[in-house]
Parts: structure tokens; sequence; C-alpha cells
């Protein structure tokens, strides 16, 4: 194993859980009258093991910035100048997930992994891979290289990098966390980043190239036929190291991707909850599953993006959405629309009234039974 630290994740609280799902009949409403709703309770309590559960006070949200060498294979309607730029836009309060992050009452952090620029952000000469001593807002802190490598042709890091990402990600959410993060979300940000997620997904869930193209960032019918190319050849040297999920990202993932599975994986070691976002995010936590097996438990998805290959990954890992409102932003959007579905979650199951403090006639005990589906939240594995 080309990464071998290893994350020791165990399984959220069940018998949390079922004490969770039986708290839920007590409360002043039909049994399973409130659908997932009551399912992401159950799963919130098992997460923080205690039932009733706390409220989620701290929701952190941290943008992974990356550029890819497969953008000057003309693969996005945007050129890679535009990652550095929407980096400043985030910092500025500008970005759709800005505004998201602040109307969920979550911080927004972005994180400069492999954006195309120096450290100082000028654009000049230089690796970008030494962000020691700077403070600690400074976005090119972990700064691994300047964009990772065009996977068509070559690998996209380094083994020495390849470690140096996932580890940077790990700090990233013990920080988050030790700060007092009671629910992270992953966001990204870089031109060219749904076709290393296309690739990733492809070679994990066995599709072809044309199965898992998207039109990312509303790509025409000329670029999608070189993203369509590029992928092809990506997988191809995919092959040989899908079996090693270091290897695999350090082949064909990137600086970015490496750092969201990391970040991913210590958060369940950690015992946080996740939200995930779109493909991007959610073929990072393919690999992320794979670096820490169960990993999976300890997150929900936040929504459908329209990129057809998140599809097949939701579907991997056994994640049912929240939300599907045909949106392909990535950033972390979409996780931070559902940001309020989980607490509102938390807050139901942990405030609401039960029959005997309201004074309210409970049903007939033989009529009250679980959840209508029956679903539990971590069974999903």
């Amino acid at each position: 194993m080309l990464y071998d630290r290893p994350f020791s994740v165990e399984p959220p609280d069940r018998e949390v859980y079922a004490e969770a799902e039986r708290y839920q009949l007590r409360l002043t409403k039909p049994a399973g009258s409130l659908g997932r709703l009551e399912e992401l309770g159950c799963w919130v309590a098992s997460c923080q093991g205690v039932c009733p559960p706390r409220p989620i006070t701290s929701p952190r949200i941290v943008v992974f910035a990356g550029d890819h060498g497969v953008t000057g294979r003309g693969v996005s309607a945007y050129p890679s100048e535009v990652t550095a730029q929407m980096v400043a836009n985030m910092r500025a309060g500008g970005a759709a997930i800005s505004i998201l992050g602040a109307a969920a009452g979550a911080s927004v952090r972005v994180v400069d992994i492999a954006v195309d620029t120096a450290p100082d952000g000028s654009g000049g000469a230089g690796d970008g891979t030494d962000g020691s001593g700077a403070d600690e807002d400074d976005p090119t802190r972990y700064k691994i290289r300047r964009s990772s490598g065009s996977i068509d042709t070559e690998d996209a890091l380094s083994p020495e990098e390849l470690i140096a990402a996932i580890d940077a990600g790990r700090a990233i959410a013990a920080e988050e966390i030790d700060a007092g993060g009671d629910l992270l979300v992953a966001g990204d940000m870089g031109i060219g980043n749904t076709t290393i997620a296309a690739v990733l997904i492809a070679v994990l869930t066995d599709n072809e190239p044309t199965a898992v193209i998207g039109r990312g960032t509303g790509i025409d019918d000329n670029a999608w036929m070189r993203k369509a190319a590029v992928i092809r050849d990506a997988m191809w040297r995919a092959r040989a190291v899908r079996s090693d999920p270091g290897a695999l990202l350090a082949a064909v993932g990137g600086a970015d991707y490496a750092a969201m599975a990391g970040f991913l994986a210590e958060a369940a070691a950690r015992r946080v909850p996740a939200i995930l976002d779109g493909v991007v995010v959610t073929a990072a936590a393919m690999m992320a599953d794979r670096l820490a097996p169960g990993a999976r438990r300890w997150w929900v998805a936040g929504h459908r993006s329209a990129e057809p290959a998140h599809t097949f990954a939701l579907e991997r890992l056994d994640l049912e959405p929240l939300l599907d409102y045909g949106m392909r932003l990535g950033e972390g959007s979409g996780a931070a629309l559902a940001i309020p579905i989980v607490r509102a979650a938390a807050a139901v199951t942990a405030s609401m009234a039960t029959f005997p403090e309201a004074g309210v006639s409970e049903r007939a005990a033989d009529d009250v039974g679980a959840t209508p589906d029956g679903r539990d939240l971590l069974d999903a594995t």
C-alpha cells in the first residue's frame, strides 16, 4: 500500500441508534410521520453516542482547491486561471458557497492544495511545496504543489506528494474538530476536476467513459469528446493500481482529491459526522472509504449532482441523497443546503416534547412501530 498510515474507524453506536428509534416513538407525533428526518436524528445520536442527541452548533465547510493538468487538454469551458480567481472570491465572501455557508450557519474555509500559483498567489516561479511559516489564515499553508499532473499521460502526484496531501487533509480535519466542529463538509474548487472524478468513479464502478461524463462547467460537444478521450487514457493507466487506493490517487487523482480523502477519513476516525457534496467530493469519499474501511457510516449525502458519475458513486457507497435540485456547481454548495436539514433532525429529536411531558395521550401500544421503511442508516455498508 502506497499510503500505510492507518486510520482506526469504529462505527457509530448501534445501541444508541436503537435507543433513539425507541425514543422517537415517545415524541409527540405519529410514529414515522417525520420520515427521513427521524432516521437522520437517530444517525446523529449514534454518531454522538448519546440519546437524545446534542444540538449541532458548529458546522464547518472546508473547500479544497486545486488545479489539474488535464485542463490543458480542453476539457473545461473555463481556463485554469479561474481556480485562483475563485479562491480569492471565496475568501472575499462573494462565492455561492460563501453565501450558502453563511445561510446555513456554517464557517467556510478555503485551502489551496494545488492551485497553479506560487505560495504567495502571484503565479510566479516556484513549486509551492513549502507552506511552512505561514500564518493559520494563509490558504497556502498546506499547499502540496502547483497543479496536479495531466493524468492521461503522467501521474498526478509523486508518492511523497500523495502522502503529504493525505496527511494535510487529516491535519485540516483535526484542526476543525479541535476548534469545535461537530459537523464537517468538504467542498471543492478546481477547473477540470470533474474529469478526475469521472476517472476514479468509472474505474471503481466498472463503467465506461461515456457513462460517467457530464457537462461539468458547461462544455460543448467538442470538449465533451476531448474529455472522453482523456478519461479513456487515464482509465487505461489506472487499471494497474486499482487495488491500492493511495497508488490510484497518485496515478489519476490529484493533491486536492487526496487531501479530501484524508479529511473525510480522519473525520470518521475522530467520530465526527460529515455531509458529502457532489461528484468531486463523493469520488474522494470513495477513496476515503477504501483508505479507512467503514468511514462511509459517518457520512450522509447532501444532494445528487446533475453529473451522471455521481449517481454511480452514491450507489457504490449506498447513500441516498437528501436533496436533488439538479445542481452541479461543487464548492460544497449541495452539502451546505443540507446542513439545516441535519441540524433540524438533531434539534427535533433532542427538543420535541414527549407524550408524558406534553400531557398528550399516546396511541395504542400495539399500533406503535418503527419508521415505515425500517431503514437503518448504520446498515449502509
